[in-house]
């Protein structure tokens, strides 16, 4: 089996994005069995202003320190369980010591596979404004939709002021459900939790339209490379 790296940017996501491998590990070779994982993480903390900024070139020097620990602790590859992150990767013009998987592509390949037309776009205010899923999606042929800007203002201070503190309400809940219900009306099929927090928030049974966890989904994918049951990637950061 490949050893697994996960290059952690925000804390909940990624281990949450951690124990789902552990979970598909034993649903794929049983009960205490999966495949080695490392996890590194440095602060978040510095990066918000520079995605503020635009500064991709700080970002993918922060998330590059991380790599580099995952190569040297001899990752065969990596995956991010952030989706802004992707932003910067894709920005990247210097080749990530490790290949890996871009949960962008990870997402679109599901709502491909799932028949969607039409994906509704939840995550950061980076995330839902950036390039990284408009690019995944066209590459797989399919519609997305990001919220209006007072949902996404709403969708996105949530994320940083509770979820990625650790903190769940029923109100925030509430409020997402709203939203979605909103873009549901819009003609979306299916919903993109494209934060890894969120799908502590939402989970498919109160979500209005069909989930894409890109955490869970991601951690799948991943297994199923460490396993051999779909290729090792290629891609080390840069537009693809």
């Amino acid at each position: 089996m490949l050893h697994i790296g996960i290059l952690a940017h925000s804390a909940d996501g990624a281990a949450l994005c951690f124990t789902e491998m552990v979970r598909e590990g034993a649903r794929q070779l049983g009960a205490h069995e999966h495949p080695e994982i490392t996890l590194s993480i440095l602060p978040m903390g510095p990066t918000l202003a520079a995605y503020d900024a635009d500064d991709l070139a700080m970002v993918n020097a922060h998330l590059m320190r991380t790599c580099a620990r995952l190569a040297a602790a001899g990752c065969d590859f990596f995956v991010c369980p952030d989706n802004t992150a992707h932003i910067a990767f894709d920005a990247a013009t210097t080749p990530y010591p490790l290949p890996g998987l871009h949960i962008c592509d990870v997402v679109a390949a599901q709502a491909r596979r799932d028949r969607r037309t039409r994906v509704a776009l939840l995550g950061t205010r980076w995330t839902m404004t950036g390039p990284a899923y408009p690019a995944a999606f066209a590459r797989a042929d399919l519609g997305l939709q990001s919220p209006e800007p007072d949902e996404r203002a709403i969708i996105d201070r949530i994320i940083f002021d509770q979820l990625c503190q650790g903190i769940i309400t029923e109100s925030s809940r509430s409020q997402y459900v709203r939203i979605i219900e909103r873009l549901k009306r819009d003609g979306c099929d299916a919903v993109a939790l494209s934060c890894t927090e969120i799908p502590l928030l939402v989970t498919p049974e109160v979500s209005p339209l069909p989930t894409l966890d890109s955490t869970r989904l991601l951690a799948r994918a991943a297994v199923a490379v460490a396993l051999s049951k779909a290729p090792m990637p290629i891609w080390r950061g840069g537009a693809h």
